[in-house]
């Protein structure tokens, strides 16, 4: 069947935008969609280990957050600026966004704390994107780190006290624009839990790009673009996987972004994950054939976005909107501070 964007769409009341992180993570809501019996089960997120067995894997976005909001002042005229770094296209060189974009031309300087920081737009993009190159004394990493904000999503308007609750406990490759946000939900005290009923946790990385929060902006599916993002499977990982999925057990994906991982190296090589580095623009929705994912952790998405088209691929559209309606109904938090889903067959 050939869908259209507005199939996806669905009303969500605002006041279930979740703007703050619960104090414990694990204490945030778990919707149980299961697609073989068409259910779904009201639970909490620590319960989350009931539904895995021994000898399945989770597999984790280890990617970190950086401090990626920046605002400076345009050399010459003070002029205030924005820049959200997206990623890191080579030496001290960024794909960015800017606002206002009409004051950023190339060649144009900007100033970042006092002159600790400088940047030059080497070049424009489209839809308010720059590449700018940066000048500094020191290690890039801790003047961002001082300099920097949480690029918080734009449905988010409240501030964020604590910068580490919009990173996961396991973040450790410094590159996302916006945090692999089922993966906020878990403790090391709960992985701790789940790693001694006999299930391995293991990493891969995707650097998650804004392109994640654009809406799906073309009618008909087959003619949307996705944004590439950077990915890496290790060796070591991709035992682990072939190794699971010999002896029949499941892989379980921690979030979009491990999905899309994973589909993205399995859809290359005949549904096998070998180690691998690279850029992927994969688009999952419906009429796609998984072919690693057993099941998935997921947060609830934005209406008519791709997420909620990932989700649809496995669940099909019609059931992925039963189980969005039941938790709008139940009040269900959504979007990145949310509540989450775990989805299997």
């Amino acid at each position: 069947m050939n869908y259209t964007t507005q199939d996806f769409d669905f009303d969500l009341p605002e006041e279930q935008i979740a703007q703050t992180p619960l104090k414990d993570r694990t204490s945030s809501r778990l919707l149980v969609v299961n697609e073989t019996e068409h259910s779904v089960e009201d639970k909490h997120f620590s319960e989350i280990i009931d539904y895995l067995e021994e000898g399945d894997i989770l597999v984790v976005n280890n990617t970190r957050v950086l401090p990626a909001r920046l605002y400076g002042e345009k050399e010459g005229t003070g002029a205030h600026i924005e820049v959200l770094l997206l990623h890191n296209t080579h030496g001290d060189c960024w794909e960015t966004l800017v606002k206002p974009a009409k004051r950023m031309k190339v060649g144009t300087v900007v100033s970042f704390g006092d002159g600790r920081l400088k940047a030059t737009v080497t070049e424009e993009l489209e839809q308010g994107g720059r590449i700018i190159e940066f000048q500094y004394d020191g290690v890039f990493l801790e003047i961002l780190e001082s300099l920097g904000e949480m690029p918080l999503p734009p449905y988010i308007k409240e501030r964020l006290d604590d910068q580490e609750r919009y990173q996961t406990v396991y973040a450790k490759e410094n590159g996302s624009a916006a945090a692999p946000t089922a993966g906020l939900h878990f403790t090391k005290e709960l992985m701790e839990k789940i790693q001694q009923k006999g299930i391995q946790i293991v990493p891969i990385t995707l650097h998650v790009g804004l392109g994640t929060f654009r809406p799906v902006s073309v009618d008909h599916l087959e003619d949307h673009k996705m944004h590439s993002e950077y990915y890496h499977i290790s060796k070591e990982t991709a035992e682990v996987i072939a190794e699971t999925k010999k002896n029949g057990k499941r892989v379980i994906a921690v979030g979009t972004t491990s999905i899309r991982t994973l589909e993205t190296v399995g859809s290359a090589n005949q549904g096998e994950i070998v180690p691998s580095s690279g850029w992927t623009d994969i688009f999952i929705s419906p009429g796609y054939e998984f072919k690693v994912v057993d099941a998935f952790i997921t947060n609830f998405h934005l209406p008519k976005s791709t997420l909620v088209m990932l989700v649809s691929a496995y669940l099909g559209r019609d059931f992925t909107l039963e189980a969005y309606h039941h938790a709008i109904r139940e009040r269900y938090r959504f979007f990145s501070f949310g509540d989450a889903m775990f989805v299997y067959r």
